[in-house]
């Protein structure tokens, strides 16, 4: 049975802007008429809450359990009686997301092998799969520059060996799944309005 609204994800590591531009969608797709919901990854559920403080030092754990606890995260966001991603395609809602399967290849697979994380991710990926996949690519430089602006501390993810990394398993998790997922790579380098353009022209023809 076909789904009734669409799922929009962004994806790229960190500061390449996807805040901005899922602002800036949501606005576009609500002014011509859309209902629009916006949400993110980690989640602010439980498990969300739970991986925020792992990413921020406050806990501790290792990488395969980051990776699980990511997909328990996922699960919970599609199948949440309240606000579940699941429910919300049902009703017919755009669903612009920040950050989904595709970020835990990237940020997983430096230290999971990724497979496993592909296989783990199955489930998710079943149920409900990205109409497009939306990656704003940024060079890890910029990326530190932008965020370590104003910021005294940073969190697990966020040095430049890391990111670089991440940057380079997220086009390899591109190559391996490019005959089942559909991706659009956009500078994220560019202006913010260009990007936005970039952006709607992706979007616009699967409305």
């Amino acid at each position: 049975m076909a789904k009734k609204g669409k799922f929009f994800v962004f994806e790229g590591i960190d500061g390449s802007g996807k805040s901005t531009q899922i602002e800036l969608l949501s606005q576009k797709l609500q002014d011509e008429g859309h209902k629009v919901y916006s949400t993110c990854e980690p989640t602010d559920g439980q498990i969300g809450k739970f991986i925020r403080s792992i990413l921020k030092g406050e806990n501790k754990t290792d990488e395969q359990t980051i990776a699980a606890l990511f997909l328990a995260d996922r699960l919970d966001h599609l199948h949440n009686e309240e606000n579940g991603l699941l429910k919300k395609i049902e009703e017919g809602y755009i669903i612009i997301c920040d950050r989904y399967y595709f970020s835990s290849y990237a940020y997983h697979s430096a230290h999971v092998p990724l497979d496993w994380v592909i296989k783990a991710n199955s489930l998710p990926a079943n149920l409900l799969k990205p109409d497009l996949n939306i990656f704003l690519d940024l060079a890890p430089e910029k990326s530190m520059e932008r965020i370590t602006k104003g910021r005294e501390k940073l969190e697990l993810f966020e040095n430049l060996d890391r990111l670089t990394t991440t940057r380079k398993q997220f086009f390899h998790a591109f190559e391996v799944l490019k005959e089942e997922e559909n991706v659009a790579v956009i500078n994220a380098d560019n202006p913010v309005d260009t990007i936005a353009t970039e952006v709607w022209l992706a979007v616009q023809p699967l409305l």
